[in-house]
């Protein structure tokens, strides 16, 4: 035993120095985590669109769309491109991309809000950008809800017309509702995931190159090592970056804890087993140009799992990448207790044995017959 940990040592040593001899793993592994938590933060910096592009059909030219152009000018949220009376003149612009959204105030309005008549304020928002199309729809309502208050109150007394109730939205989890806070915690699971994946299958297989036998130390001593390096990631994404992005963090810190070995072990696994079929270093490449989109589509956080096919859900939910995501999410954002994410831990705890035993059989016991 003493012998083996002595070798074990010595390989876990060696490991790093092949990481670091190799510029192209070195910077997969290592180098990407960095440059990404950096670079894809930059994108969202805003949290959220502002100045999304409108055009205002005033039909009624009165007082009370003046007073709805005016506060709708003071919205952060959006930008008044263009105030037309011609409704055909904002679609023009619609099509040409000048403007996201069209609101119209129709010539009846003011008549309409006195008598308590159905009808009034027209919203009309493009659909091919959904984010800008969320904002511009907040912006707007914001904006205009306490002008109709204000002018159906002068009213009251001869018509029977209600601004309905408004209804506030707290959000519990990302108080910005920032796109930024919402998307880089779900991504940056997936960015350990793919830096682990790509950069220990490029290391296997360029040893697998040559004619590689590894012993049962140096076998587990790659693992240790590239569990090292995904743990320092973790903790270098989950905790400085989120805290530097002013990201929702640290729900349950204990609970990321148990959970990133857990999870890394799961990658891991799956990057041995993966390698042990690589000629070469480069084919490992080939994976992730398919794969990171898939993965992340997958994931449950471009798009609700539940709205997914039965059968895409089922295989979403065997990928530890999915498994790790949500996780790493309910524990850093929403602060779940532990045991809420157990059945994803027990899922990727089995896999990682399977995966890494289906790779030890590979690289050890096969190699040598």
């Amino acid at each position: 035993m003493k012998a083996f940990f002595k070798q074990f040592f010595s390989y876990y040593l060696q490991t790093f120095k092949n990481i670091f001899s190799n510029s192209s793993i070195l910077t997969t592994m290592i180098l990407s985590v960095f440059l990404y938590s950096f670079f894809y933060p930059i994108a969202y910096k805003g949290e959220k669109a502002e100045n999304i592009p409108i055009v205002i059909v005033d039909e009624e030219k009165s007082q009370l769309s003046n007073q709805v152009i005016s506060a709708v000018e003071k919205s952060p949220n959006v930008k008044i491109q263009a105030i037309t009376s011609n409704f055909l003149e904002a679609k023009q612009l619609i099509r040409e991309q000048k403007a996201q959204v069209i609101l119209l105030l129709p010539d009846n309005l003011s008549q309409s809000i006195r008598r308590g008549e159905s009808g009034g304020i027209g919203l009309y928002l493009s659909s091919a950008y959904f984010l800008q199309t969320k904002e511009a729809g907040v912006g707007i309502a914001t904006s205009i809800e306490n002008v109709l208050v204000d002018y159906a109150q002068k009213f009251t007394e001869i018509s029977h017309f209600q601004v309905d109730l408004p209804i506030h939205q707290i959000p519990l989890f990302n108080p910005l509702s920032g796109y930024g806070s919402y998307i880089f915690p779900a991504v940056a699971p997936l960015i350990i995931h793919q830096t682990i994946f790509l950069g220990l299958c490029m290391l296997i297989a360029s040893y697998r190159e040559k004619k590689w036998k590894p012993k049962s130390a140096e076998f587990f001593a790659v693992f240790a090592t590239a569990l090292t390096i995904g743990t320092f990631g973790c903790l270098y994404l989950f905790g400085f970056t989120f805290w530097l992005n002013d990201y929702p963090r640290g729900g349950n810190f204990w609970g990321m804890i148990i959970a990133i070995p857990i999870f890394l072990s799961a990658v891991i696994g799956l990057a041995m087993f993966f390698a042990s079929f690589l000629d070469i270093s480069e084919r490992a490449g080939h994976v992730i140009v398919f794969t990171s989109i898939p993965l992340f589509l997958l994931s449950g956080s471009a798009w609700p799992l539940e709205a997914m096919p039965q059968l895409m859900q089922w295989l979403s939910w065997c990928l530890p990448s999915t498994n790790g995501i949500q996780m790493f999410v309910q524990l850093n954002q929403m602060g779940v207790p532990t045991f809420v994410v157990v059945p994803k831990l027990i899922y990727l705890a089995a896999a990682a044995i399977v995966l890494l035993t289906l790779a030890y059989y590979r690289l050890v016991i096969k190699a040598r017959t």
